[in-house]
């Protein structure tokens, strides 16, 4: 399960939770930029990855279980 909360409504037309078959995070970008095209894009410029209650920074290769839960959450600027 993949929750975004409010972020990126305007390219699911609203949805904020998804149920993916992707096993690392890589692939579940690319599986919601596919369903939703501009997503993948927001979620790598725009957004934090936690999963199962750890953020990672480094996450493309982390890997997903099929009970794992998925945060896009908003990055933190700095400076």
């Amino acid at each position: 399960m993949v929750i975004a909360g409010s972020n990126g409504r305007e390219f699911t037309g609203g949805l904020s939770e998804f149920d993916v078959g992707a096993t690392t995070v890589r692939r579940l970008i690319l599986e919601l930029d596919d369903r939703y095209p501009g997503f993948g894009d927001y979620i790598e410029r725009r957004m934090a990855i936690a999963i199962d209650g750890e953020i990672h920074q480094d996450s493309y290769g982390a890997e997903l279980g099929p009970d794992s839960e998925v945060y896009l959450i908003p990055k933190i600027g700095g400076g």
